[in-house]
């Protein structure tokens, strides 16, 4: 299993950001994918979800109205969309799934600053 994130950035506060992790080496469309967040100094938490069998999503809820999590399963791809960002949105960004145990990928960095 390999994820692989990419899109993170420097973005001025009120812009927007999309994310992408791109999955191989299990069934993708059939599982859920998460997003997780770990700011400076901070514990990692979650972020959203989204299921692999009818792509229900949820948010935590400092993000919900903000960011959307999506799924292309042709591409074996998860989205982050993020809209008006805040710098407490600054963290390095991780995607997630479980296949036997958790696997992670890299991360990628987003700051939020002006």
């Amino acid at each position: 299993v390999q994820l692989v994130e990419s899109g993170g950035g420097l973005v001025e506060p009120g812009g927007s950001l999309r994310l992408s992790c791109a999955a191989s080496g299990f069934t993708f469309s059939s599982y859920a994918m998460s997003w997780f967040r770990q700011p400076p100094g901070k514990e990692r938490e979650w972020v959203a979800t989204i299921s692999g069998v009818n792509g229900r999503t949820n948010y935590a809820d400092s993000v919900k109205g903000r960011f959307i999590v999506s799924r292309d399963n042709a591409k074996r791809t998860v989205y982050l969309q993020m809209s008006k960002l805040e710098p407490e949105d600054t963290a390095v960004y991780y995607c997630q799934t479980t296949y036997g145990r958790l696997y992670w990928g890299q991360g990628t960095q987003v700051t939020v600053s002006s």
